[in-house]
């Protein structure tokens, strides 16, 4: 198997199994772990993988995105943690958005006791605080994402549109200090881009894997956020640069 063809089947592993491991995929393959340490090395320098200890995860583009599954498996403890520190900045709001996403999902958790109406495109998020006796739940329609659990395009786009929102969480695919906040898919790039101007305050909340990446479709300028919570995974010096752009940057 030539090198071109090795490299494709290795991305192909990828986007099924959302990781492969070098010596594992020596012994697959037929060749040596530095033959596929290299490869993983070109395909990240051509951004179609990620590298991490011992292998390697799919990027995500605009024709693959992770899935739930893979995304509440990664980064769990500190997602956990992030989740927990943007709860913290409710601060009187009382009507509160929540993005698609696994890290929306664990905030709507810790609101359940809350008394707010929540407007979200996530059926996660709506699940999470079915509930609640004291959490008032507006689920935006819209075309179901399958793979995500929530809706887009006109229908969510359009109602997003007609409300003055108190609080919105977002959550983001990739954000670097050149390109903002982006995503792969535009029909999610709409919604999300509504519920900031909808919203008097932002909140986004993202794990250190997703800073320094950048997607197809542009949703948000990183100014526009009041605060951004993340890990201490992320390097204070690079948080630091976040907030010179101008929101607060907590590390949980």
């Amino acid at each position: 198997m030539d090198s071109e063809s090795r490299q494709a089947r290795i991305v192909e592993f990828a986007r099924t199994r959302e990781r492969v491991e070098v010596g594992a995929l020596a012994d697959e393959l037929g060749v040596a772990s530095e033959t596929i340490r290299r490869d993983l090395k070109v395909l990240a320098g051509r951004r179609l993988l990620k590298r991490v200890h011992g292998g390697a995860i799919a990027v995500e583009t605009a024709g693959f995105e992770s899935g739930l599954q893979y995304r509440s498996q990664v980064d769990l403890a500190q997602k956990h943690r992030i989740a927990g520190a943007a709860a913290g900045l409710v601060h009187g709001a009382e009507t509160v958005y929540l993005d698609e996403g696994f890290s929306p999902r664990l905030i709507a958790e810790r609101l359940t006791d809350s008394a707010l109406t929540v407007v979200t495109s996530s059926l996660l998020a709506a699940e999470a605080l079915a509930d609640s006796t004291s959490v008032t739940v507006l689920l935006l329609g819209g075309r179901l994402r399958g793979r995500t659990l929530a809706t887009v395009d006109h229908w969510a786009v359009s109602r997003l549109q007609t409300l003055q929102i108190d609080l919105a969480y977002l959550g983001t695919n990739g954000v670097s200090l050149e390109h903002g906040l982006t995503t792969p898919d535009p029909a999610v790039a709409a919604v999300k881009q509504a519920a900031v101007r909808a919203s008097r305050r932002s909140v986004l909340v993202a794990a250190h894997s997703k800073f320094g990446v950048d997607h197809f479709a542009r949703f948000a300028e990183i100014a526009q956020f009041e605060t951004i919570v993340t890990g201490t995974e992320l390097p204070a010096v690079e948080a630091q640069r976040y907030e010179a752009l101008g929101p607060r940057v907590i590390r949980a």
